[in-house]
């Protein structure tokens, strides 16, 4: 029996997106021809690759096999795509791109679409642990996240070294303010992003390095979401201090006597540093940050 391709991929998706309506969105297609894919593959073969529980989904042991090998196969596809791209000298292709915050790459991105303008060029934003996973299941070549941790799956470039001030609107009491203290947030509600937020963890870790307790919080999916919470009131945002912008709604604070430092990094698999695609994109970062 000749494996049917879209199929395994349906499985694929859901498999790693922990849903059908995830992985529906991921592979821009109906959740009724993903849910019909899945079902088709389950059927062909006569077994079960998922234990359904309400809106949820969990692989049973034969599905969780199959989803080590399906890792495998796709991203020796990619491989292959990349490879081939090669080939033509990166006149086609496709470089897929994570990143916590756009503008730490949009230069970089100019760069690369002058130099080889035949590569398709995809960008795609979120939290820091999303982007990991996201490299690690070859959904993205290379990412941009910070403070990356020591792990030998990764190579990671150092782009920029960042501080993390809190924000008010500018109606707020400490608008006329230039900094405060860890201390004094704990009576103030805060607007911070998910858990998988590296600005959130750094931001913790600094509260409870210092003794400070975590008030009220606010927590809101996206770097933007926050910033339109702030400048409607409703508590103090943390960013980093070169994405605050110039928001003429918000103003910023430092944060006084804190260690709250953030590191932001080019990251790739080990195993995909010497692909064409990666390396000509890598080799840009580093020509723009001298590295």
């Amino acid at each position: 029996m000749v494996m049917n391709h879209a199929q395994l991929r349906a499985f694929h998706a859901v498999a790693t997106e922990g849903g059908f309506t995830r992985a529906a969105a991921a592979l821009r297609v109906s959740q009724p021809t993903l849910s019909s894919q899945v079902k088709a593959l389950e059927q062909a073969h006569g077994v079960r690759l998922f234990e359904r529980r309400g809106r949820t989904v969990v692989p049973t042991e034969l599905g969780r096999a199959l989803l080590d090998i399906s890792r495998r196969l796709f991203a020796l596809e990619t491989e292959a795509e990349q490879l081939l791209a090669a080939a033509h000298g990166l006149v086609r292709g496709h470089l897929r791109i994570g990143a916590d915050a756009p503008y730490h790459i949009l230069e970089a991105l100019a760069d690369f679409g002058q130099r080889y303008p035949g590569v398709r060029l995809s960008l795609v934003t979120g939290n820091s642990e999303t982007l990991r996973h996201d490299l690690f299941e070859h959904r993205t070549d290379v990412a941009v996240i910070a403070n990356v941790p020591g792990d030998p799956r990764l190579v990671a470039l150092p782009l920029r070294h960042d501080r993390l001030v809190a924000f008010v609107g500018r109606r707020d009491p400490w608008a006329r303010r230039r900094q405060i203290r860890l201390a004094e947030l704990a009576s103030r509600r805060l607007v911070l992003r998910e858990l998988g937020s590296t600005t959130r963890r750094v931001f913790e870790m600094a509260l409870a390095r210092a003794g400070v307790a975590l008030g009220e919080v606010l927590e809101v999916g996206g770097r933007e979401a926050v910033r339109e919470a702030v400048a409607a009131g409703l508590g103090i945002g943390i960013v980093s201090a070169s994405e605050f912008g110039d928001d003429r709604r918000l103003a910023h604070l430092a944060l006084a006597g804190a260690e709250v430092d953030v590191i932001e990094y080019l990251v790739c698999l080990a195993e995909s540093r010497d692909l064409r695609l990666v390396r000509a994109f890598v080799e840009i970062v580093e020509a723009q940050i001298g590295a």
